[in-house]
């Protein structure tokens, strides 16, 4: 690792050491581009994107965590029985909503790199009685499982916080099943922004320097060898910037998930 990605993590893991243990102390999380929620930020960044609905019965520090630019198990369409992999899980919020959805026959593992996170996140699985899921520490160009072992990849506002993109969707593509799915939520620039331009609008660990451009994106999927891929913008964060929706697939026959015994409620059941 260079020593200029070197720096990138360490400053992204400080930033969310720092929003752990502001969750700690019943506070919420930093979030946006300027790192702090206040207004602007509110309503683009954390768990105002979320459904209520779904979140009530989460436990508090979970939600206080959420840190993302979206809601990925909204869009990652997840059955009954699969096994889903959350790509800087934070607190937890995304790998439990995923555990419900996948029910007690899949598995909802969760990877950050942030002790505090792990810590966080682990003790929010274990309020929350959930049972299948797993945290693991690493970082995400270096995904700690094996080969074909997740049916469907999520994230939250993490894979632009990547200074190695390329290496974080190659890692992707490996682990995943034949015919599994990418489907992340992301900061995503507009093809007129240059790098220097988007730097501009705000740090790296505050989700706006390392952001890709559509197009990048769309190019970097295909030479990790993923196919169908499409980029939503969803709504605008910063001039030029947008919240989005990245899905892609790997190609291949999926593999077969038995029938579950019954409809297990609206958080599992699509």
């Amino acid at each position: 690792m260079s020593a200029d990605h070197a720096d990138v993590h360490a400053a992204v893991r400080e930033r969310y050491a720092d929003a752990a243990r502001a969750v700690a102390t019943r506070a919420a999380a930093c979030c946006g581009p300027t790192g702090c929620c206040d207004d602007e930020a509110a309503p683009v960044f954390g768990s105002a994107l979320y459904d209520q609905a779904l979140t009530a019965e989460l436990p508090e520090a979970a939600t206080l965590a959420s840190l993302g630019c979206g809601n990925p198990v909204a869009v990652a369409e997840l059955r009954e029985g699969e096994v889903v992999l959350d790509l800087g899980s934070g607190g937890g919020i995304d790998v439990l909503l995923s555990a419900r959805r996948v029910g007690p026959s899949g598995k909802a593992y969760g990877l950050d790199m942030t002790d505090e996170m792990l810590a966080l996140a682990r003790g929010n699985a274990t309020a929350a009685g959930a049972t299948n899921v797993e945290f693991l520490r690493g970082r995400i160009e270096d995904i700690p499982l094996p080969a074909e072992t997740v049916d469907v990849v999520i994230s939250n506002c993490v894979v632009n916080l990547s200074p190695d993109k390329p290496a974080v969707l190659r890692e992707v593509f490996r682990v995943l099943n034949a015919g599994g799915r990418l489907g992340v939520s992301d900061v995503v620039a507009e093809d007129r922004l240059t790098s220097a331009e988007r730097a501009e609008r705000g740090d790296w660990a505050g989700c706006i320097a390392g952001a890709l451009a559509r197009g990048e994106y769309l190019r970097l999927l295909e030479e990790a060898g993923f196919r169908d891929a499409s980029v939503t913008f969803t709504h605008e964060v910063a001039d030029g910037l947008h919240g989005a929706i990245i899905r892609a697939v790997k190609p291949g026959e999926a593999r077969e998930i038995p029938a579950a015994a019954g409809c297990c409620g609206p958080d599992c059941c699509g």
